[in-house]
């Protein structure tokens, strides 16, 4: 990635309004920013991403024992998604004090509620040795992770965002977009070795809890990346000339409840994709298809490795040819491959379902590339982290945290795929239409934003699209 150098940026003065006008800071500065976005956000959603898995491969006979396996994997995957029902909580809460005391500070606290629960799940014991406090507990701590996570992807993205060049905005909000498909990596890649390193019968003893436990080990070094790293130049532009307000959250609904509402629905196709090939799949693979558990697990890798660069790919195209376009050219992608991608996965080939994963990702990233720019310029700094957290923890419900549970179950209600295949058609079509109608780009992000008229008027009205 080619830096800007400061010095070639002129300074400007603060400005209340919170669009971040302030000198573009050190390219280094701005590396350790990138940096800890990535890897803070890689290690929480790994943490997130383990439970999936354990979700698809283990909680069902450990927590959750009955005579029927199907009961077993619906209840898994609804503890599951009980994290996702914590999340907009998290993003209420950290955006509130991201937004009145600080992005940093909110970070640090999301990565110690992640951590903290990752390992106590690692050591909680099972059914078969308290009994019915091993589900509660279970469901708590996940609770608290999603908590965690619903703070996180707001004041990462922020971070980011509000430290880039205008001309990479959406490039420099995609690096804690990445830090998804890199945990997902990160979490199948530890499964495999433990389940390879292991027999069948202590995988499901103790095993599943290693890539739990090894998780106290990456949180430590993501927060010391994050506490090497200072508050965005916007954030500290607002406090000190005291724009900031005291009820961020009482501001955002007053003024911009629409604009929160839209970008939600905007948000709903990106999730749905990214947790029905990296969980559902994974069940569905090997419970339904019959696909060896390690060749489900590789398939995963390969589908995030994909994506991972496929982000990347779709951060430069917004940033070159704007963000909305390259949004809608995603959830169209989405739309039209619907069907084909599930026509692939039930051949049971692996080079097919690689196949319908590299394309369906594709989509998605064409969504989450731009993804992270987008919504963090609908609003200006003084409500941003609010506004950004609780949009996008709006989305992961409605499209990603059911997802697995909805795929259950339509598969169990109809024996077939079709009808996965059509729900997933709907969420393209929503978040298409959503976005058609969404103005964007009124708050600039980034710290060099130049000032547009009008650019601080709340409601729909756009000035510029995601580029200059």
């Amino acid at each position: 990635m080619s830096e800007m150098s400061s010095s070639a940026v002129p300074a400007r003065p603060a400005s209340a309004s919170g669009t971040g006008h302030t000198a573009l800071p050190p390219a280094k500065e701005r590396k350790q920013v990138l940096g800890a976005s990535l890897v803070g956000t890689a290690i929480e959603w790994y943490d997130f991403f383990i439970y999936g898995s354990a979700a698809a491969l283990v909680f069902g006979p450990q927590f959750f024992p009955t005579d029927n396996p199907l009961a077993g994997t619906l209840a898994a995957f609804a503890s599951f998604a009980v994290g996702f029902l914590a999340r907009p909580l998290g993003g209420l809460i950290m955006g509130h004090y991201g937004d009145r005391v600080g992005r940093k500070s909110m970070l640090l606290v999301s990565m110690l509620l992640m951590g903290i629960a990752t390992v106590a799940i690692g050591l909680l014991p099972t059914y078969a040795t308290i009994g019915i406090w091993a589900p509660i507990l279970l469901v708590t701590l996940r609770l608290m992770q999603g908590i965690g996570v619903g703070g996180e992807w707001g004041g990462a993205v922020l971070m980011a965002v509000e430290y880039s060049p205008t001309n990479r905005r959406a490039l420099y909000g995609s690096f804690p977009q990445m830090g998804l498909p890199i945990g997902i990596i990160g979490a199948n890649i530890v499964f495999v070795i433990v389940t390879n390193i292991l027999a069948p019968d202590a995988f499901q003893a103790w095993g599943w809890r290693v890539p739990f436990l090894f998780s106290a080990v990456l949180i430590l070094i993501a927060l010391w990346m994050r506490l090497r790293i200072e508050d965005s130049p916007a954030f500290k532009a607002v406090k000190l000339e005291r724009k900031d307000v005291k009820a961020p959250i009482l501001d955002l609904f007053r003024n911009y409840t629409g604009t929160v509402l839209l970008a939600g629905i905007v948000s709903i196709a990106a999730p749905a994709i990214g947790y029905l090939y990296s969980v559902y799949m994974l069940s569905y693979g090997t419970s339904t298809l019959g696909i060896e558990r390690n060749t489900m697990l590789l398939l995963i890798i390969f589908g995030a490795i994909c994506h991972l660069i496929t982000i990347a790919l779709g951060a430069v195209l917004a940033d070159r040819f704007a963000q909305k376009p390259v949004f809608l050219w995603g959830a169209a992608l989405l739309t039209v491959w619907s069907f084909p991608f599930f026509w692939l996965v039930d051949s049971g080939k692996p080079l097919n379902i690689a196949i319908a994963f590299a394309v369906i990702l594709l989509g998605q990233s064409l969504m989450a590339g731009p993804q992270a720019a987008l919504i963090a310029e609908l609003f200006p700094t003084e409500v941003r982290y609010s506004g950004a957290s609780t949009a996008y923890q709006i989305g992961s419900i409605l499209g990603g945290g059911f997802m697995p549970l909805i795929a259950t179950g339509l598969f169990a209600a109809f024996n077939s795929s079709m009808p996965i295949a059509l729900y997933l058609l709907l969420m393209g079509l929503i978040s298409f239409a959503a976005m058609a109608v969404l103005k964007v780009g009124r708050h600039p992000a980034s710290a060099d934003a130049p000032v547009k008229p009008g650019a601080e008027h709340p409601g729909m009205g756009a000035v510029r699209e995601g580029r200059e």
